[in-house]
């Protein structure tokens, strides 16, 4: 048993994870400001499957901001924790385009306050979740960790790339085991509702016309989220040094057959706006996932049929309940 902090851990992936970490009998500190990014009540429900959770007597949360380098230091003198996993950013690659001072803020400062209570309070373990997103407009595919990566394309790929450089260092001088882990499009129950497939199925089943910017024949590695946490838990276990590694389905979906899987689903026909194409948005992403697979034991076994059919369950659930979605 160790004492593990989730950075971000009343969010999407954050919750699913604090959930995991409790079934294998770690104690969980859940840092999270419940940022108005979106209704911070969807998080508070997050919060709430955790503390029904098997172990969650052993889950504590605090309120707070990783910009406040008091608070984190605090948090870090009063407890003495064997695993930082680092969640916790400003999310989205549009509105990054829009407020790219705010991103550096919370996804740079946020991560190397982190690092520096790390350094100064000897946590020697890191994980930081990163994103495909770095990979910009790579031109060849699929995306292996040791490509080069000069076609960044909006803000938040850059302070992605950014927390990964800062983590590299932290390792070299201070020897800092961390493992960066590129996330490829993660859905599932509890995903962000301004990301694709929840914004799509809230439409649908809406009656009301969902955005397809460009053609439609963009394409996207979704992940489910029950595999992107077994990814963090090969991670966790076989953390040493410093290392990157690439946690996608490694199938890349057209948006037009996306939203064909959730009119099946759903049954129901989407009415669609065809719009031009969004700054910042690339045309494929793509996860080479075979170092994943050998040095984490990564294996996704959700496709994108079975994936969305279990997403769209939950939503229609929360709906039943009369919660938010």
């Amino acid at each position: 048993m160790k004492r593990v902090l989730v950075t971000g851990g009343a969010g999407f992936i954050g919750s699913h994870l604090c959930q995991r970490l409790l079934r294998e009998g770690d104690e969980v500190v859940c840092l999270d400001n419940f940022d108005a990014y979106y209704d911070p009540a969807i998080k508070r429900r997050n919060l709430e499957e955790i503390k029904a959770s098997k172990g969650a007597k052993g889950f504590q949360l605090v309120e707070g901001d990783i910009r406040d380098k008091g608070l984190v230091d605090d948090l870090f003198r009063r407890s003495s924790f064997g695993l930082i996993i680092h969640l916790a950013a400003r999310a989205g690659v549009r509105p990054s385009i829009q407020q790219p001072l705010l991103y550096e803020e919370v996804n740079v400062t946020g991560t190397l306050n982190l690092l520096e209570a790390c350094r100064v309070f000897g946590v020697m373990d890191l994980i930081f979740g990163s994103s495909s997103s770095v990979y910009g407009r790579n031109p060849k595919v699929p995306f292996a960790e040791e490509d080069r990566l000069e076609a960044m394309i909006s803000p938040y790929a850059v302070t992605k790339r950014t927390g990964e450089l800062f983590c590299y260092v932290y390792h070299h001088l201070y020897g800092l085991n961390i493992s960066c882990l590129r996330f490829f499009t993660v859905y599932g129950p509890r995903q962000r509702p301004e990301m694709a497939i929840h914004k799509f199925a809230r439409l649908i089943e809406q009656g009301e016309k969902i955005p397809l910017y460009g053609d439609g024949t963009s394409r996207r590695d979704y992940t489910y989220i029950d595999d992107i946490i077994a990814g963090i838990m090969g991670a966790v276990r076989n953390l040493r040094g410093y290392d990157i590694f690439n946690l996608g389905e490694s199938q890349t979906v057209p948006l037009r057959q996306l939203i064909s899987l959730l009119e099946q689903a759903l049954g129901k026909k989407a009415a669609v706006e065809e719009l031009p194409e969004q700054p910042g948005d690339v045309p494929i992403t793509y996860a080479d996932i075979t170092k994943s697979r050998r040095l984490l034991g990564y294996d996704p076994k959700v496709g994108i049929a079975e994936g969305v059919g279990q997403f769209v369950q939950w939503f229609r659930d929360m709906g039943k309940r009369g919660d938010i979605a």
